[in-house]
């Protein structure tokens, strides 16, 4: 059968095209988890204006939009990282750390184990239980910060789309400093929720050493080809990140971007209109799906785990869904995740129409 996550994760409609014998831009792709209204006018207007500017490099220091940053959460500049994505945050934070062991929640974003195991960490793995949307109980938690130096935690989860509450990780943040543990959360689906605030330790994490939190720019601005994302902390942990960092890593188009998003007077309303879009068509999808059989998780950010059950398996249903140029993200090879697992976006209604419809045809073969 066809493996479309050749490196891993979703997105990759290169190798999709490949399989299916079509182009790269024919498919709607709910195997990657974007933004559907598409960037900001804002930062297209502004990549047109930096366009020249390649010719110079980057600024190293990030300066401007480290700047803008600082003032939009009020958190001094020194406090933060600008990343290539939150991947590179991710990276920088094991590097700087450098854990004998990491602790993860299966199922979770397949990077932290990567690279974790990348750069020489063993993995510590618990399992959440799929009666509590897979998220970790506090045993669970008390194990992992014992047995890792740096834990990974998801905030909205990736790929359930589950959310803890804040006393929780308030008290996972105190437990990690009483054993010395990094805990890192992964907030990079946070926008996608209309409590933010409320759901964040970036508070938390500004005020302490064993507490960092990665966010990514990427997601819900829909510009996830220009690698964007950002670490807020401990200025001691901060510089030790900084210390890891390559220079120019992040390029100039994507500082630009990131400053214009930030700096725009519309933001409000494009992220108000994104999480009312979101959560209409989130629950729409779910009637659907539902409907059609499907078993689905609560989640509440801006994608669904879903689970076909036999004879259907999440790889055919990848395959026969992709020759109809619509791709999913098969999650059979997620820790604690069985064959029929897989994860989709949520988009708007002609594209969510569309996975529906091809759904039906498929599951009625």
């Amino acid at each position: 059968m066809v493996t479309i996550e050749r490196f891993g994760h979703g997105g990759d409609v290169w190798t999709a095209a490949e399989a299916f014998g079509r182009s790269s831009g024919e498919f709607v792709d709910f195997s990657a988890n974007i933004n559907p209204l598409g960037p900001p006018p804002s930062v297209m207007a502004r990549l047109a204006e930096e366009l020249e500017g390649i010719i110079h490099y980057p600024d190293p220091g990030h300066r401007r939009m480290k700047e803008a940053l600082s003032r939009r959460l009020q958190v001094g500049s020194e406090q933060l990282l600008i990343g290539n994505g939150a991947a590179e945050c991710m990276a920088l934070a094991i590097l700087a750390h450098a854990p004998r062991a990491v602790g993860v929640v299966a199922p979770c974003f397949s990077e932290y184990e990567a690279l974790s195991r990348q750069f020489g960490a063993d993995v510590v793995r618990v399992i959440g239980q799929a009666s509590r949307d897979y998220l970790a109980d506090w045993p669970d938690l008390e194990r992992l910060m014992a047995d890792a130096d740096v834990v990974f935690l998801g905030q909205p989860n990736n790929p359930t789309g589950a959310v803890y509450e804040r006393r929780v990780l308030e008290d996972a943040g105190r437990l990690a400093e009483r054993n010395g543990t990094l805990l890192i959360m992964d907030e990079a689906f946070i926008d996608f929720l209309p409590d933010e605030e409320e759901a964040s330790l970036l508070r938390f994490a500004a005020a302490s050493r064993n507490v960092l939190v990665i966010r990514s720019l990427t997601k819900f601005y829909a510009i996830p080809g220009l690698r964007l994302g950002y670490a807020a902390g401990h200025p001691d942990t901060i510089r030790a990140l900084a210390s890891k960092q390559v220079t120019w890593s992040v390029n100039g188009l994507a500082l630009a971007a990131g400053e214009a998003l930030l700096l725009d007077e519309a933001a409000d309303d494009y992220a108000e209109r994104t999480r009312s879009l979101i959560a209409g068509e989130r629950e729409w999808l779910c009637g659907q799906l539902t409907a059609l059989g499907l078993r689905l998780w609560t989640s509440r950010a801006n994608f669904l785990l879903v689970e076909a059950a036999a004879p259907w398996s999440a790889r055919r249903l990848q395959e026969e869904l992709g020759r109809r140029g619509v791709l999913i993200r098969n999650c059979d090879g997620y820790a604690g995740l069985g064959a029929g697992h897989f994860r989709i976006a949520v988009k708007d209604r002609q594209a969510n129409k569309r996975l529906v419809e091809a759904l039906q045809a498929v599951l009625h073969l």
